[in-house]
């Protein structure tokens, strides 16, 4: 019977899944998000993903009939990328710049069957249209904390849900893993998304 297991700490990733009536097997890459420079944003996201989904495709404790899933996100404004911020300050500069403008949410999804070895990879883009906000909103958001743990300090799953007035896309992939390009790259590998249904425990 095939697992997946998700090469991400990301709860909101864990909890799409299992809202997909999968039962995801959590192990953590410990990639170092930080030393992609120079690269477009979609090519980001998709470096990383690889690079997480490897990292743990490698190991020797999973189930050996797996299908292992890396992802990363990173949010494109400007044509700059911008992924988790460092610090309450940034959050809160970078909320004031994407405020009433519109970004790109790139998430890189890379699967690994370790039975054969094979791999997929692509990136989803999904263009979000930002509230024009206050600056009480704003600072107000940022001090609960959430926008210092996600790409583009914005969740729409969470607190900034009411702060982002439409998206262009799968709403999934805003969340951080498009469920429909999954089913896909599953299906590439030759796996039937009902029979990841029928692995869940």
């Amino acid at each position: 019977m095939t697992r997946l297991v998700l090469a991400s700490a990301s709860p909101a990733r864990r909890t799409t899944l299992r809202n997909a009536g999968l039962d995801p097997l959590v192990v953590v890459s410990g990639v170092d998000e930080d030393d992609v420079d120079s690269l477009p944003a979609e090519e980001t996201a998709l470096v990383l993903a690889i690079r997480k989904c490897r990292a743990v495709a490698e190991r020797d404790d999973l189930p050996g009939e797996a299908l292992v899933l890396g992802c990363d996100s990173v949010l494109e404004l400007d044509g700059e990328v911008l992924g988790k911020p460092a610090d309450a300050d940034e959050a809160t500069a970078r909320w004031r710049s994407m405020r009433g403008r519109s970004g790109v949410l790139h998430t890189g999804h890379c699967l690994t069957d370790r039975a054969t070895g094979a791999e997929v990879a692509r990136t989803a883009s999904t263009v979000v249209h930002f509230a024009d906000v206050s600056d009480a909103e704003i600072d107000a958001y940022v001090a609960t904390g959430e926008p210092l743990h996600v790409a583009g300090a914005f969740t729409i799953d969470g607190l900034a849900g009411p702060f982002i007035s439409g998206i262009e896309g799968d709403h999934h992939n805003v969340v951080g893993l498009s469920l429909p390009l999954l089913r896909e790259l599953a299906r590439e590998l030759g796996h039937e998304w009902p029979t990841l249904w029928a692995a869940k425990r």
